[in-house]
């Protein structure tokens, strides 16, 4: 997000409303944006107005360290900070028009790790379809620049991995145009990932050791 610290507010949808059809139809972003992601929002901002300690916590620093939090607080901020910083990635990491691919230093990490596009995309989906109830399917990586695919329940982040691609399968996220064909979310998902922007942060935080 553009703002690091309290107040958070709610980034725009960063296209139009009706830029990713047929896969996004603009009835899902409008309620996933406008309202769910816009609840989190506004609910941490609510959590954190009496805290003044907490007001200068960076938005990582909020989801990586809650535990530390008192008790009271805890599992709100889990909860929306989460909310917050899951959903600015997913929104942001989407792409109108045609698929992208990714550039050579990511290409050269993904079939290093797992063997190719294909490989990937069917680790993703098995996340993405294994994960019981709400939560995410991720691709991240680890301080080193080796790629990995992993799950995590309701509003929990990947941090301290570097999160470079998430997968929302909260039924908010597809129920409206999918139902409960979530496979089929996740096929619309995949041609919407924006590898461009992906392979920028890869090759920002990741130039060397392996490339």
């Amino acid at each position: 997000m553009d703002q690091t610290c309290y107040p958070f507010t709610l980034p725009p949808l960063p296209y139009a409303y009706d830029a990713l059809l047929p896969g996004l139809d603009e009835r899902t972003l409008h309620f996933h944006h406008d309202k769910h992601f816009a609840a989190y929002v506004e609910n941490l901002n609510k959590l954190l107005e009496d805290q003044p300690a907490l007001q200068a916590w960076p938005l990582e620093r909020l989801c990586r360290d809650w535990a530390c939090l008192p008790e009271h607080l805890r599992q709100g901020v889990r909860n929306n900070a989460g909310g917050v910083y899951n959903h600015d990635l997913y929104f942001r990491t989407l792409r109108p028009g045609l698929a992208a691919t990714p550039a050579p230093a990511l290409q050269e990490a993904i079939d290093r790790d797992f063997g190719g596009m294909e490989a990937l995309k069917a680790a993703m989906k098995a996340a993405a379809m294994g994960q019981f109830g709400s939560g995410w399917a991720w691709l991240a990586a680890d301080g080193q620049g080796g790629l990995l695919v992993v799950k995590t329940p309701n509003q929990d982040t990947v941090l301290p991995l570097c999160p470079l691609l998430c997968c929302d399968v909260w039924e908010h996220a597809y129920y409206l145009q999918y139902q409960n064909r979530r496979a089929d979310y996740f096929e619309a998902w995949w041609r919407l990932a924006d590898w461009t922007g992906v392979s920028q942060v890869y090759g920002r935080r990741f130039s060397h050791p392996f490339f």
